[in-house]
């Protein structure tokens, strides 16, 4: 699935929004370990980071030659500054209509429409892929990624009082959401 979109930040610098390639290995994976430190809210930390660089550019090119799910890097001024992607919860008959949607940002690139735009992407993507749900899991106390994903249409369908278990914070308590494509 082929995705390429250059959008207009909030502070008036453009970004490309594209498929990550196989040469964007070493980039995403820096990404990766940035992103996972600088929150709490993601699913793992930098040292769980299961992929190397190799790993990583082989995943991303598999990717970009898939029908069915995708990686998009968002990239401004040459530099990878966040990540999202859709991907299928299985292929079994029962659950082939559905795909999940993970997304991570740098801290320094927040709140300028980035996250948004990804959303959006995705979600093109994955009407494109012929997906009827796409699904996420956000921590209940990250309002703005909660609030983004209203905005795009997600609801709310249960909670997991203990879903994430914070090394600094203890149990967080994590939403499950889901958008009827």
């Amino acid at each position: 699935m082929k995705y390429h979109k250059v959008i207009m930040l909030k502070n008036g610098v453009e970004c490309c929004l594209r498929n990550g390639t196989e040469e964007d290995g070493q980039a995403v994976f820096d990404n990766f370990n940035l992103t996972h430190g600088e929150t709490d809210h993601l699913l793992s930390y930098p040292d769980e980071n299961s992929f190397d660089v190799m790993q990583e550019s082989r995943f991303l090119k598999e990717r970009a030659e898939s029908e069915h799910e995708v990686e998009l890097v968002a990239v401004v001024d040459g530099v990878v500054v966040g990540t999202a992607g859709i991907e299928a919860v299985g292929d079994k008959y029962k659950i082939r209509h559905r795909a999940e949607l993970g997304i991570s940002i740098a801290k320094g690139s927040w709140g300028l429409g980035i996250g948004q735009a990804l959303t959006a992407a995705c979600i093109e993507c994955a009407k494109a892929a012929g997906y009827v749900q796409l699904e996420l899991t956000v921590v209940a106390d990250n309002v703005s990624a909660l609030s983004m994903y209203k905005k795009a249409g997600f609801v709310e369908y249960g909670r997991n009082p203990k879903g994430f278990n914070s090394r600094s914070a203890g149990f967080q308590e994590v939403i499950y959401m889901r958008l009827e494509l």
